[in-house]
C-alpha cells in the first residue's frame, strides 16, 4: 500500500515538472486541426455531482482556447459504467472527448465482462486531485476521528457507509481506512457521490467518504456536516482543525484524480490541440479563480504523465484493491 502512495506523490511532482518545461515545447509545434462544430464532452456522473461541477468550470473557460461550444452530456448510472461506456465506443474523430475518475475507471476497467479497459482511451490532461476526507453529519455523536473509529470497533458491521459505487474510488476510501484501523462498516453504494452525500444528510447512513471539494458547501458554522479527517500528508488549507489520518497513526494518503481523455484511436494531431487547449485553460486565472472558489484542487498531469498515472492506478486495482475486499 506504502508504495502506492509513494507513486502517486510522484507522480504528481513529475506533472509540476513536466508542465513547465517538455509539454510547453510539445504544445508549441500541435498540428493544425481544429474542430469544425461543437464538441461532446462526458461526464459520467450526474449533474451538480463534483466531477459534474469541475468539468463545467474547465470547459466553460477552454471554449476561448478550443474555439467551439463544449457540451457537457451527463450520462449517469451504473457506478459510471454508462458515460464510461458511452465515451471509450465514440467516435475518435475529435467530437467527443470526456472526463474518467480514477480509480473508479480502473476498478471498473477490471471488473469481469468490461467492455473497457485501460487502454480504451487515450490522455489528454488530468484535471484534479482530490483528497478524501471522512464525514458525518454535524450531530453526530462522533466528533473526533478516534470515537469513530473506537466505536465501529465496538460495533462491527451497524454503522453504515454511503458510496459512489461498488468498489468506486469512496468506497475504497473507507474500505481503506476500515483494513488500517481493524475494524467493519456496512456499505451501501449509490452511484454517484451527489447521491451518496444525500443519503448522509438525509440520515439513511451516518458516515461517508467523499472528497474534500465535494463537501465544501456542506461543512462550516452553517453546514449540515462536519470532517472528522483527511486522507494527506498535511492538513487541509481550507479545513486547518481537521486532523490527517497520518496524524493518527494511519499512513493513509488517497484521493481521486479526474483526468480528461478521448476514445482510443483518436488521430494524435487531434489529442495534440487538445492538449494545447487544455494546458492553456488550466493555467487561465479565471479557471484558478474559480476552481479554488468551488473547492477543487487542480493539479495538472501531461498525457505522458498522466498515462503512467493510470497505469499505476491499474495496478493498484488489480494488485492491491482485492485485499480490501476479502
Amino acid at each position: 500500500m506504502k508504495r502506492l502512495f509513494v507513486g502517486v506523490s510522484a507522480v504528481l511532482l513529475a506533472a509540476s515538472v513536466f508542465a513547465n518545461g517538455a509539454q510547453d515545447k510539445k504544445s508549441a509545434s500541435s498540428a493544425e486541426w481544429k474542430p469544425a462544430k461543437d464538441v461532446n464532452v462526458v461526464v459520467a456522473y450526474k449533474a451538480g455531482s463534483g466531477t459534474d461541477t469541475g468539468a463545467r468550470i474547465l470547459c466553460s473557460i477552454a471554449e476561448k482556447y478550443v474555439g467551439k461550444t463544449l457540451v457537457i452530456q451527463n450520462k449517469p448510472g451504473a457506478d459510471g459504467k454508462i458515460g464510461y461506456t458511452s465515451l471509450v465506443t465514440s467516435k475518435p474523430d475529435g467530437y467527443t472527448i470526456g472526463f474518467i475518475n480514477l480509480p473508479t475507471f480502473n476498478s471498473l476497467a477490471a471488473e469481469k465482462g468490461s467492455v473497457f479497459s485501460k487502454d480504451s482511451v487515450v490522455p489528454i490532461i488530468n484535471h484534479l486531485f482530490e483528497p478524501s476526507v471522512v464525514v458525518v453529519k454535524k450531530d453526530a455523536p462522533w466528533n473526533t476521528i478516534e470515537e469513530f473509529i473506537e466505536y465501529c470497533k465496538a460495533n462491527p458491521g451497524k454503522v453504515l457507509c454511503s458510496t459512489n459505487g461498488v468498489k468506486a474510488s469512496n468506497h475504497i476510501g473507507i474500505q481503506l481506512l476500515a483494513k488500517a484501523a481493524g475494524f467493519k462498516v456496512n456499505c451501501i453504494p449509490y452511484g454517484g457521490t451527489a447521491d451518496q452525500l444525500l443519503a448522509l444528510r438525509q440520515g439513511e447512513v451516518q458516515v461517508s467518504v467523499p472528497k474534500a471539494g465535494d463537501v465544501a458547501s456542506l461543512i462550516g458554522e452553517n453546514g449540515e456536516l462536519k470532517v472528522l479527517a483527511s486522507y494527506t500528508d498535511e492538513r487541509l488549507e481550507d479545513m486547518p482543525n481537521v486532523p490527517t489520518l497520518k496524524e493518527k497513526g494511519y499512513k493513509l494518503v488517497y484521493g481521486s484524480a479526474r483526468a480528461l481523455v478521448a476514445p482510443a484511436g483518436t488521430p494524435q494531431e487531434i489529442i495534440d490541440f487538445y492538449v494545447k487547449a487544455f494546458t492553456e485553460t488550466m493555467k487561465d486565472a479565471e479557471n484558478i479563480e474559480k476552481s479554488k472558489n468551488a473547492g477543487l484542487s487542480l493539479s495538472y498531469m501531461s498525457p505522458e504523465v498522466l498515462g503512467q498515472f493510470i497505469d499505476s492506478e491499474d495496478d493498484f486495482v488489480r494488485n492491491t484493491l482485492p485485499t480490501l475486499f476479502d
